[in-house]
């Protein structure tokens, strides 16, 4: 299948080269004309990540309205204690009329370090150690964490109402827009402390942008105005506009974006480029099917390519590819072959790339061609072992097809890392499935070799906006009108989704993994795991068989 996009408009990639008078309301209600000519992009302060959303967000404006002054400037960038008045001297420089805030992150939940430590492990030590110097280590962390979350809010909503002041100073008409993935996820809460006349966007941004620059009614698009109007119901469930993707213009990123060779001197460093976007899954408990929506959007092959080629002939040679999933879906594909074809094809031959995969999108084909150009890391959400479990949390794998698409990778020569991402004490778990989420893993280390399969433990994290939060409203797990940005012990507790009566047994095992060996402590878990529990024969983590429910006779 030949890559395809779907387009709303064939005109809307034609520039225009003057901006219109966009019309917005003021207080009074009165409307006003006025004129965005100069838009500054900031990102507000993150783990240094490719702000790859501003980019091609101001790619996209400068070719819908070349005439339009544009910068980006990045926090990430930026030593903490300067971020107010590095971004005061931005907007005294730059004078902008609009002022775009991207806002990456919020919550992690992770066994990962930050914000002051491991918020898994803290977690853990206060509600699951018998230890009570333990106990109080993990009290200790959270609070921590609680200080550092608590004070990057106050700290980002700070900078974003000294932004829209300062622009103001300049022009009093001045605008702002705020969105980004923590926004898309939060926006309810969020926009309760915005200023008002922020606009609050949700998911991508490029349609709103270029119908506000426009002067067209943009309310249509996933956004709402904070202070004039209340988010529509669901809004964040609406599908994106159609939009048609072509090659970030690099030789204009660069003189717009001062900071921009900061990520390319790490040449360990990898690269966003995107592929697509949307995914078709209705995983319980993930936002991606819902703040990019279930309708993939394929940007053509030559495309990416060209994007590609840009920044290899600026040193770049790793890319990740930041889809919700490579090849979604097995139509997809022949867009996945036509593309690396078309990168061995440019004669990129000493790449490497990784990204999310779904690995029972496979063919030998594809394998074959992964390893060609250079994937040398790769993720797999499977998020348990056991196929029964894998359905009931309407994930769409095939873990069998998984397995043997593995093989074929290994027997296209992949030889590199393989992260598999687990989440124990999901819906229904159970001893047995415990025992055949091992078995599934020992299988994958027998094809890949164990020092190669990284498993990756999560808790599954309860979002707002998801199937899950559903299923927690209707289990009386939560309440309707709960503040999922509450960070509270109490609140915590549910959001992590470790639930009785197993949630004491994972509490344990995971407190002992960080005893022994908090290095590798997805390996550790795994180990004790098995130790208490015992492995599964495969076949049992393979079959998922369906109860018949017997059936009765209306009336009876």
């Amino acid at each position: 299948m030949s890559s395809t996009i779907v387009i709303e408009d064939k005109n809307q990639n034609k520039p225009i080269t003057e901006p219109k008078f966009a019309l917005l309301p003021q207080t009074t209600g009165k409307m006003e004309a006025q004129t965005f000519n100069r838009i500054l992009y900031v990102r507000l302060p993150c783990n240094p990540i490719f702000p790859i959303g501003v980019v091609y967000l101001s790619d996209h404006v400068h070719k819908q309205f070349p005439n339009i002054e544009q910068r980006i400037f990045d926090l990430g960038t930026v030593p903490p204690l300067d971020y107010a008045k590095a971004l005061d001297r931005c907007i005294d420089e730059f004078q902008p009329t609009l002022l775009v805030f991207s806002w990456r992150d919020i919550q992690i939940y992770a066994p990962v370090g930050g914000r002051g430590g491991n918020p898994l492990q803290y977690t853990f030590e206060y509600f699951y150690s018998r230890n009570p110097f333990l106990k109080l280590q993990g009290a200790m962390g959270l609070l921590r964490i609680a200080s550092g979350y608590y004070g990057e809010l106050w700290r980002n909503l700070g900078l974003l109402k000294r932004g829209i002041k300062r622009a103001q100073r300049y022009h009093p008409n001045a605008r702002v827009i705020v969105g980004g993935g923590a926004v898309s996820v939060f926006y309810e809460q969020v926009g309760k402390s915005l200023p008002k006349g922020t606009i609050v966007s949700v998911g991508e941004g490029e349609t709103l942008l270029t119908k506000l620059l426009s002067g067209q009614e943009f309310r249509d698009e996933r956004c709402y105005v904070v202070g004039e109007e209340k988010p529509r119901d669901r809004l964040i469930h609406e599908q994106p506009t159609p939009l048609e993707k072509t090659a970030c213009n690099y030789d204009y990123i660069e003189t717009i974006w001062p900071e921009f060779k900061y990520y390319l001197q790490d040449g360990d460093f990898y690269i966003g480029v995107q592929t697509k976007r949307g995914c078709p899954h209705n995983c319980c408990y993930c936002v991606y099917t819902v703040v990019e929506g279930k309708q993939v959007r394929i940007t053509p092959a030559d495309e990416v390519v060209a994007e590609m080629r840009q920044l290899y002939e600026r040193g770049v040679r790793n890319f990740w590819f930041t889809d919700a999933q490579f090849i979604p879906a097995r139509k997809f594909i022949d867009d996945a072959v036509e593309l690396l074809q078309k990168i061995v094809d440019s004669g990129m031959t000493d790449i490497h790339w990784a990204a999310y995969i779904r690995a029972d999108n496979l063919t030998p084909e594809l394998c074959e061609l992964m390893v060609k150009t250079g994937m040398n890391y790769f993720e797999i959400g499977i998020t348990s072992g056991s196929q029964e479990l894998v359905r009931k949390m309407r994930m769409g794998y095939n873990l069998r097809t998984v397995l043997q698409n593995c093989r074929d990778l290994k027997a296209a020569g992949f030889n590199d890392l393989v992260s598999v991402n687990y989440s124990f004490n999901v819906i229904d778990e159970r001893p047995e499935t415990i025992r055949q989420t091992i078995a599934y893993h020992r299988e994958l280390e027998r094809i890949f070799g164990a020092d190669k399969v990284e498993p990756a433990i999560f808790f599954i994290g309860l979002q707002p906006h998801t199937h899950l939060e559903e299923y927690a409203f209707k289990e009386n797990i939560l309440k309707p009108g709960y503040d999922p940005m509450n960070i509270t012990p109490w609140t915590v507790q549910k959001m992590l989704w470790n639930p009785e009566p197993l949630g004491s047994f994972f509490g344990e095992v995971c407190l002992q993994a960080w005893q022994q060996n908090p290095n590798d402590f997805g390996r550790e878990v795994m180990k004790i795991l098995e130790e208490r529990l015992g492995c599964a024969e495969l076949e049992e983590a393979l079959s998922a068989p369906i109860e018949a429910k017997p059936k009765q006779l209306v009336g009876v």
